[in-house]
């Protein structure tokens, strides 16, 4: 692997580390935000969910735009569209404007899943990808671990609007970062592109996917999944610290051990996947996540510390999976759209969760349901991942 190689990786690493630190930071600091604002846990949700709205609304243009277009450009814009969106969050007095705030890094964030999966896989070898893309995905379980480990420290000494200050920081300086370091795909197809003609999925090959039994299978149970992951990184400081009576340093500890399980996860099931099977691995994946989920709802002590963990395990492996199950189904060349159209999905699931967790709380005095809720989220993607197994394995099917 060449130096401009290494270099696009380390980008596409650190870009999914920002976007994910943003993301689950928001339950990280909401203990602080809910007595700041005066807010119910439903409208908490509401001002997470504009963040998924923009998301998931913005994803598939983007996975489209990473077949077709220079991603330099691209992940240098929307990453520092983000790091604003974040920055500002420190300022917001009421929900509409926290939710404008959320909403604008939400939109810089669209960028930063499907296009560096497409980019990431340009500069790997097919027989590496599971393990190239585990890598690049472990910025999303650090980005976990920060938001569990730095932000509580960051609130400690100062309090939640510092944490959302550094982290607009971090995200800003990072899109200077991507237009030095990223470039779209390597030299050598570049020239292969111009004279096979690739720029992307043609409109017949898009509507023969969206034909694609697997296709739905994939893409609902990817919804899933992110309707079950969401809710713990919401709520589970907030019921830990309200309900279990934790310190806030020890409720958000558990977000750490959630990033430590995920970034085992990732890099011991990224590469297995390689020789067992995407869907196999999925399928396990799902278990784990639901499992964690009904878990939470019902431990206590150092056994919910262990279900975090599990639910940590599956949630970290699952979705460099997910992208590369995306390969497997056309070329990497070609892969940001279909990623795209599955996170838009996945965006669906995310938008839904935290208002349907946080109402759920409001209304029965408790969060214990809303991870009861999370855990059949993960095991209707269980449900819907099995008939997979039956069919012969995606990439055999394209080999």
């Amino acid at each position: 692997m060449g130096k401009r190689a290494i270099g696009v990786l380390v980008a596409c690493f650190l870009t999914v580390l920002a976007a994910y630190s943003i993301r689950y930071s928001y339950g990280t600091l909401l203990p602080g935000m809910l007595p700041a604002f005066e807010i119910t846990k439903a409208q908490a949700g509401v001002i997470y969910s504009s963040y998924f709205i923009a998301y998931t609304l913005l994803s598939p243009v983007m996975g489209l735009l990473a077949d077709r277009y220079d991603m330099r450009i691209i992940l240098s814009i929307f990453v520092a569209v983000m790091g604003i969106g974040t920055f500002l969050m420190q300022y917001p007095s009421s929900v509409l404007q926290a939710s404008l705030f959320f909403t604008i890094a939400g939109i810089g964030c669209a960028a930063c899943w499907a296009p560096v999966m497409a980019v990431s896989q340009r500069w790997t070898s097919d027989k590496r990808r599971g393990l190239t893309l585990a890598v690049v995905d472990a910025g999303s379980t650090i980005g976990v671990m920060t938001a569990g480990s730095l932000i509580p420290i960051i609130v400690a000494n100062s309090d939640w609007r510092k944490g959302w200050m550094i982290l607009g920081i971090f995200g800003i300086a990072l899109g200077i970062l991507n237009f030095i370091l990223i470039r779209n795909r390597p030299q050598s197809q570049i020239s292969a592109d111009k004279s096979r003609g690739r720029g992307g999925l043609s409109s017949i090959a898009f509507k023969n996917i969206l034909k694609d039994r697997r296709f739905w299978l994939i893409g609902v149970a990817y919804l899933l999944t992110g309707f079950s992951i969401i809710i713990p990184f919401t709520f589970l400081s907030t019921y830990t610290v309200q309900e279990l009576k934790f310190s806030y340093g020890s409720a958000t500890l558990l977000i750490t051990v959630i990033g430590i399980a995920g970034l085992i996860g990732k890099l011991t099931f990224g590469p297995v996947s390689d020789r067992a099977g995407r869907i196999k691995i999925l399928v396990l994946c799902a278990i784990l996540i639901t499992l964690g989920c009904l878990g939470i709802a019902l431990s206590r002590g150092w056994i919910l510390a262990v279900t975090v963990f599990i639910f940590g395990i599956g949630y970290g492996a699952c979705w460099s999976l997910y992208a590369a199950c995306a390969s497997d189904f056309v070329s990497k060349y070609s892969a940001g759209g279909i990623v795209g159209l599955w996170t838009f999905l996945l965006g669906i699931g995310s938008i839904c969760a935290p208002i349907v967790a946080g109402w759920t709380g409001d209304l029965s005095g408790t969060l214990k349901g809303a991870f009861l809720i999370a855990a059949l989220g993960g095991f209707g993607s269980l449900i819907l991942l099995l008939p997979l197994l039956k069919i012969a394995s995606i990439h055999d099917n394209s080999s």
